[in-house]
């Protein structure tokens, strides 16, 4: 298992190639210290048994999709199953795979990419699809971009699934959320849509004016707001760092695990889109390119 770093004055970054994963991010504050705003593993080597897709690139689907698979240009594709349902790319998901790391680059604006093969019909998906994923770091700004071809028509939805914990206490009811996501994807208990969005305002999860998390917990899929790329800002007090998310994705997943204190913005398309006509296409065509661009730019405030 490889690591690779980068950083600048602002911002250390550790990647591994198995599974895309950031282990690391390091965040320096205006005392010259550095604060880990993710959770990870200290030892590379317990990535394998982890569960939780801690950092890593999820894919080729990310979140569920229902019926046990999905039609495409009137063939079925069978995908494997819990109870009926797919997750993050099935058994073995991207995040469980050895990527193949492409380019480092140290100095002005530093970056490594890095790329996966996956076989026509792994995990049960069409074609021969070349997936990338591009950390880069420039000022206090990382960006994540994804990118996909295929040979075969296919559907394909990447993210990074980071855990963010922006400081040392052993919880997140603190932090301060806006979320600029006016409608969310409406889901059975499952957390399988209906195929309805419905209007945040005067729900629970709604954080369209900045408050304090409290006691609300998330495993929510958001539509964002089409007319703009910001899509949602955290920030501790006690640490003094907040975090903004900028995205080309017409999808915010918010998590909160149970068993740890921590956030998650997975920045993707809408959960079972192949089986949902009227969500934004997850189709990808031999002659296109998949590109998911998301930006998390950290600052302090006091």
């Amino acid at each position: 298992m490889k690591q690779v770093t980068i950083s600048n004055p602002f911002i250390t970054l550790i990647v591994l190639d198995y599974g895309a994963i950031i282990q690391k991010l390091l965040v320096k504050d205006d005392e010259g210290r550095y604060t880990n705003v993710v959770v990870g593993y200290d030892f590379p080597s317990k990535y394998p048994y982890d569960t939780a897709s801690l950092g890593a690139c999820v894919g080729r689907y990310a979140g569920r999709i229902a019926n046990g698979g999905f039609t495409l240009d009137f063939k079925n594709y069978l995908l494997p199953t819990i109870d009926g349902i797919h997750l993050h790319g099935g058994r073995q998901g991207f995040g469980k795979k050895y990527w193949t790391i492409e380019e480092v680059h140290h100095g002005d604006e530093p970056f490594v990419r890095l790329s996966y093969f996956s076989k026509h019909l792994e995990e049960g998906y069409p074609g021969n699809l070349k997936a990338s994923v591009t950390y880069k770091i420039k000022n206090n700004e990382l960006y994540i971009i994804h990118e996909a071809k295929t040979d075969l028509s296919t559907v394909v939805n990447l993210t990074n699934h980071s855990y963010f914990k922006l400081d040392g206490e052993n919880s997140i009811d603190h932090y301060f959320l806006k979320l600029n996501c006016p409608k969310i994807v409406e889901t059975h208990k499952n957390l399988l849509p209906t195929g309805k969005l419905i209007p945040v305002k005067g729900t629970e999860k709604d954080f369209s004016s900045e408050r304090q998390i409290g006691k609300t917990r998330f495993d929510t899929p958001f539509a964002t707001n089409d007319e703009s790329s910001f899509a949602a800002m955290v920030y501790s007090k006690k640490s003094g760092i907040s975090m903004e998310v900028n995205t080309n994705q017409r999808g915010l997943v918010v998590y909160t695990p149970k068993d740890f204190p921590a956030i998650c913005f997975e920045t993707q398309n809408f959960p079972d889109a192949p089986n949902q006509p009227n969500f934004p296409s997850s189709v990808l065509r031999p002659n296109e390119t998949y590109r998911n661009a998301s930006v998390f730019k950290f600052d302090l405030v006091t």
